[in-house]
């Protein structure tokens, strides 16, 4: 199939003076805090307990570049749908505290029925839309799935280049 679309995976690395932020990084010893899918350069969609705590796509028209790093996908219409239709039958879905607590502690993961986390909600739209492929990385065996160990998996593992600024 011909990839003709480009959607963007967004690590939120700003907001140096929130103490939740900054939280996040240090509990997981990265310089990412959160995550979510751009669709376009003003349709975004993600889960997080500090903004919304339900997985929601929301229009965002001032992004500050130097607060987000992207990696971008180049995916087909049919992908593109897909994802579209996941964020569609997860929108308003709730977040996932004891599975994301208790997966950063215990060795294995912890997931409540609808309910997400940032990385661990992104991670399965990928796969769910077939533009990414578990099996190559063995992501679902991760319990720890914070923003910062998504991006390296994403960045590694599948061959995709860092833009730290500009619009898609």
């Amino acid at each position: 199939m011909r990839r003709t679309e480009r959607i963007r995976i967004a690590f939120f690395k700003g907001d140096k003076q929130g103490w939740h932020h900054r939280f996040v990084r240090w509990w997981t010893r990265s310089p990412y805090s959160h995550v979510e899918i751009v669709l376009n350069g003003d349709a975004w969609a993600s889960i997080s307990p500090f903004i919304f705590t339900r997985v929601a796509a929301r229009v965002r028209t001032h992004v500050p570049p130097d607060d987000w790093d992207y990696l971008d996908f180049e995916v087909t219409p049919e992908e593109l749908d897909a994802l579209k239709d996941f964020i569609s039958e997860t929108t308003g879905d709730g977040y996932d505290w004891p599975g994301m607590l208790l997966s950063q502690i215990l060795p294995f993961i912890i997931k409540g029925k609808g309910k997400w986390y940032c990385s661990s909600w992104v991670f399965t739209a990928l796969n769910y839309a077939g533009i990414i492929r578990s099996r190559s990385t063995k992501i679902k065996e991760i319990p720890d799935l914070s923003p910062g160990r998504l991006y390296e998996i994403l960045l590694v593992e599948h061959g995709l280049h860092l833009h730290v600024t500009g619009q898609i």
